[in-house]
């Protein structure tokens, strides 16, 4: 199974937080750090290096998306905050675009793991459409 992940994270957010955060909830799901496929986030973040040295880390694709991109995923967030939508013009940065990445690279998606919150980051995992639990 590929694993689609997607990342929200606060301004300056380490590489460490971020890799936690994807270590510990690939752990809560028994999914193995392999099955990652990419990472990805919305465009306001593109200049996060903690972003950039956890996809080397694992060495796999980081993709962004706009607000307008992420915002074809908002009926299918499992939850929406006003909060997010002030900040970056979308209702769920992680789910948005771990959704997103996996239909960009594997064609269709579900969401596998809601928003899961550590510290200064959110993260979320897809896979393609058919796997799933």
């Amino acid at each position: 199974m590929q694993i689609f992940v997607g990342i929200g994270c606060r301004r300056g957010c380490p590489a460490q937080t971020l890799g936690n955060l994807l270590e510990h909830t690939l752990k809560a799901h028994d999914l193995p750090l392999e099955a990652v496929a990419g990472l990805a986030s919305i465009d306001l973040k593109e200049h996060e290096p903690g972003l950039y040295q956890l996809a080397r880390r694992l060495n796999v694709p980081l993709l962004f998306f706009s607000a307008a991109q992420l915002a074809a995923f908002e009926t299918r967030l499992s939850h929406r905050s006003a909060v997010a939508f002030e900040h970056s013009g979308c209702y769920g940065v992680a789910e948005s675009a771990a959704l997103a990445l996996a239909e960009k690279m594997a064609g269709s998606a579900q969401l596998y793991v809601k928003r899961t919150l550590l510290s200064d980051a959110s993260l979320a995992l897809a896979t393609a459409t058919g796997f799933g639990g």
